[in-house]
């Protein structure tokens, strides 16, 4: 029997290589696990008002072109309001879904401000997003309208404030030099509720350009203004014109000033006009006639340095408050004695001015002042003031008692010709005179000297009398006008430096009157004025020239300038004395005066006396002196009668002489009447002559011889008078001979007649 084999037992280890597959398996397992929860999207849930282009699986998610998410949902929302999208977002992005993230959809967008969202038109609609890093937040609400440009965006992102908005949208380009350097962000309503916040952003590379003091202003739409001189057309560009636009400039002036701080908000102006005048001034008014908020503008020496920007009438309407706004370059020229007027149109003789205010209406003038501090508040003026004195020519005041009808423009003329201008009146210091400033074009400086003299040439200079009437004027414009007129005697006098002050005549007589000036002394002024006449002898030889009360109210005081002979007349032993009509059936003199007025007569003193610039005035015509040629006698009566100084001294019924003055005697028992008989009837008077009171009439009356009328002469019965009757005996008679006055003469008196021989 054969044996068997012993089998070889060995121990073997459990695992075996069939479980590798299986290990394999689940690792592979573990990592796609792994991977698909690590790379799967964080889920959020946004809503929007309806679901329009949005398709679940299709419509992605994008930020700065690049798909973070997609819609994996879709469905209506509980309030039926809107829907809810169910979107997946990539896990790396899970950072930035904080809640202020802001959600959006893109569409095309066309408008003549540009195409947004092109795109879409071959993608389709998406879904835009602005993360923000923050505390996560899964349910989020759309924006109906795609979010400003982020505040993140390099650049500068500042605010503007504007009283409205205009035409300005989101998107509307912010130009510089028409140039687009950025756009408008958004705009909301300010929180006072009267502005509107506009933000803007402006690209990097053209941030330096906006610093402290850059100026913004709305430039949509289209810029018209125009006058006599042209129209103006300004529109920022073709795009501005139909969607609006900002444009910004930093002034020349102010081109060094530092950046910006963008925390500060700028004001939006509402056009270029506004930008250029920029700060505020506030002008108090009385009268708003033809000015237009807006429109009206503040115009230096025929340039726009500002607008009116609105006018508040105040609660009573009684004080009209005007804001204006004015160019920046102002701004340190607006010193306290600065003035603002009205200018208006006016046609008249002198000539049209303001004709540029008959397209525009009124405006505003400014003439900037060198003295005071700085001021924002001004109150108009009634009238334009001086003309500029640093402006070329010579500026002079002229100083008078009344405005009479000169104005601002009334012309200055010399010989016609006007050579200036009156630029402004006003009171003087102590409200007794008017001063006129007044301006001598350059060509015509030089005829002003020390020698020169100006009168008032306004209206009509009319003189008259019973030998006619004088009318004289300057010219037809200052007859309407009213001006100004002025000679120069003596061209060789010294020149008159600026300012110099003139006195303003009345008239032109009165300015070129020389000579010497006295003062008259009278007990009243009844007729008597500036201007009235010095005579002698009929002839004009000064005139008055002030009229007024002495210091105590005791008389009136005439200045009387003495043309003619001065240096003989105002002498001592000179007497003056006023003329006037006298009016009567024996007597009418003087009837000049009933059309002129009274005037003054003078009798020069017989012999040149020493200088006397000081008299009183007589109220009439003087007696005339003892020692007047011919032969003075003293005539001695009971009682003066109807005898009057002037009276006719008569013989045979013809005047020989006067009565010069009457006095009572010494004892004060006779009137002495002092006569004057003219040295060619001296010899009619005899030592045996016989005087009578020559006045009335004499009348006999009896039963039998009737009535017996007798009388000197008509005169004599109405003006008096004294008659005389001389003998045949001669005997002489010595000069200041006393001889009596008789009541009637004797019947023998009357038939004396000597033949006496007279004088040639």
């Amino acid at each position: 029997m054969t044996e068997l084999a012993q089998p070889d037992i060995r121990k073997t280890s459990n695992w075996s290589a069939i479980w590798v597959l299986p290990l394999l398996a689940l690792l592979i397992g573990l990592w796609l696990l792994w991977r698909a929860f690590s790379e799967a999207g964080v889920e959020i849930r946004v809503h929007f008002a309806d679901g329009e282009g949005i398709q679940v699986n299709k419509t992605q998610v994008v930020y700065k072109g690049i798909a973070v998410g997609k819609v994996i949902d879709l469905h209506i929302s509980k309030d039926i309001q809107g829907v809810d999208a169910t979107i997946e977002i990539k896990r790396e992005a899970e950072d930035y879904l904080g809640q202020d993230t802001r959600f959006w959809l893109v569409k095309p967008r066309v408008s003549l401000a540009g195409v947004t969202g092109l795109e879409t038109l071959v993608s389709g609609i998406y879904i835009a997003i602005d993360p923000v890093k923050g505390e996560r937040a899964s349910d989020f609400k759309a924006l109906a309208e795609p979010p400003p440009l982020s505040d993140k965006l390099p650049g500068l992102h500042i605010t503007l404030k504007a009283e409205r908005l205009g035409s300005l949208d989101q998107g509307s380009p912010v130009f510089y030099r028409q140039i687009q350097v950025g756009q408008v962000k958004g705009y909301r309503l300010g929180d006072d509720q009267r502005t509107v916040e506009v933000q803007i952003y402006i690209e990097q590379p053209y941030a330096h350009l906006i610093r402290k003091h850059t100026r913004f202003w709305n430039a949509g739409g289209i810029s018209f203004s125009g006058g006599l001189s042209g129209f103006k057309l300004r529109a920022e560009s073709l795009v501005s014109i139909a969607t609006g636009g900002i444009a910004f400039a930093t002034p020349e002036h102010r081109e060094d000033s530092p950046p910006t701080d963008p925390a500060i908000p700028f004001r939006l102006y509402e056009d270029f006009e506004a930008a250029e005048a920029g700060f505020r001034v506030m002008l108090q008014l009385s009268n708003v006639s033809g000015l237009q908020p807006g429109r009206t503008p503040v115009i230096f020496n025929g340039v726009q340095v500002g607008t009116l920007k609105s006018l508040d009438m105040g609660g009573d309407f009684s004080k009209p408050m005007a804001e204006l706004t004015m160019d920046p370059r102002t701004e340190e020229l607006l010193l306290g004695s600065s003035e603002f007027w009205v200018v208006k149109p006016s046609i008249s003789l002198a000539g049209i001015t303001g004709l540029e205010a008959l397209v525009q209406g009124n405006f505003l003038a400014v003439r900037f002042g060198k003295e005071g501090a700085p001021t924002r508040e001004f109150s108009i003026s009634a009238k334009a003031p001086p003309l500029n004195v640093d402006a070329p020519g010579l500026h002079l005041l002229l100083a008078a008692e009344r405005l009479g009808s000169l104005d601002v423009g009334s012309p200055v003329l010399y010989r016609q010709v006007r050579v200036g201008s009156v630029q402004s009146y006003r009171l003087s210091g102590d409200r007794q005179e008017v001063l006129f400033d007044v301006h001598i074009e350059q060509d015509y400086a030089g005829l002003v000297n020390a020698s020169t003299r100006f009168w008032n040439a306004s209206g009509i200079s009319l003189k008259g009398g019973l030998s006619g009437v004088e009318v004289k004027s300057e010219s037809l414009q200052t007859l309407v006008l009213g001006g100004i007129a002025f000679d120069t005697p003596d061209r060789t006098a010294a020149p008159v430096p600026r300012f110099r002050r003139f006195t303003l005549f009345s008239e032109e007589q009165q300015a070129r009157a020389v000579g010497q000036l006295i003062e008259l002394r009278a007990k009243h002024g009844d007729g008597l004025r500036e201007g009235t006449l010095l005579r002698y002898r009929g002839l004009d030889v000064g005139q008055v020239e002030q009229v007024g009360l002495s210091d105590d109210l005791a008389d009136v005081l005439l200045k009387v300038r003495v043309s003619v002979a001065g240096e003989r007349i105002a002498r001592t032993g000179s007497r003056f004395w006023v003329v006037r009509p006298e009016l009567g059936l024996a007597r009418t003199a003087n009837l000049d005066t009933l059309v002129s007025g009274p005037y003054l007569e003078v009798q020069p003193a017989p012999r040149a006396g020493a200088l006397q610039t000081t008299f009183e005035l007589l109220a009439e015509a003087p007696q005339a002196a003892s020692t007047a040629e011919g032969l003075a006698l003293v005539l001695s009566a009971a009682r003066r009668g109807s005898v009057e100084p002037g009276d006719d001294v008569t013989y045979r019924e013809m005047a020989v002489g006067k009565v010069i003055r009457l006095e009572l005697g010494p004892t004060a028992d006779r009137v002495l009447i002092h006569i004057l008989i003219e040295p060619r009837y001296a010899a009619l008077v005899r030592g045996g002559s016989r005087f009578w009171n020559a006045s009335g009439v004499d009348v006999d009356f009896g039963l039998l011889k009737g009535v017996e009328v007798r009388t000197e002469s008509v005169e004599a019965i109405l003006a008096g008078g004294i008659a005389f009757a001389t003998p045949e005996e001669v005997s002489p008679v010595r000069p200041g001979q006393t001889f009596a006055l008789f009541d009637e003469p004797q019947a023998e008196w009357l038939n004396w007649a000597p033949k006496i021989a007279l004088k040639p």
